[in-house]
């Protein structure tokens, strides 16, 4: 038998798989108990800096992989504020105006959905 931890959805299970011979039907297996709070359950992201103006927001789910500027910098259109992962790939999300940072709402790692506000540009 061997003790195994499983990510599913982002939420993580601990299973145990045990080794079935070919001629023998396989047990059924009992419910794992998630680890974290469970894909349905929202946790509010952490919020690094806030501020007015235009929001820049996830284009689509996945996860950050780097935030490119920092509060008070200023961008141009088109310059690189985030890089999301979303199914293998990763995104560039880009400046939609020139303007100055007034607030990053993500950082590196964090998993985002669509419609979050990724950085607000004054």
């Amino acid at each position: 038998m061997k003790n195994l931890r499983i990510t599913v959805n982002g939420v993580a299970y601990d299973v145990q798989v045990e080794e079935l011979g070919a001629d023998a039907a396989p047990a059924p297996a009992p419910a794992a108990a998630p680890q974290k709070a469970p894909a349905h359950v929202k946790v509010a992201p952490k919020k690094v800096s806030g501020g007015a103006g235009e929001k820049v927001a996830a284009p689509m789910p996945g996860t950050i992989v780097s935030v490119n500027v920092s509060d008070g910098q200023s961008v141009k259109k088109g310059d690189v504020l985030v890089v999301l992962e979303a199914m293998k790939m990763e995104n560039e999300i880009k400046a939609p105006k020139d303007g100055t940072v007034t607030g990053i709402s993500v950082s590196k790692g964090e998993s985002v959905d669509t419609g979050a506000t990724l950085v607000t540009i004054g």
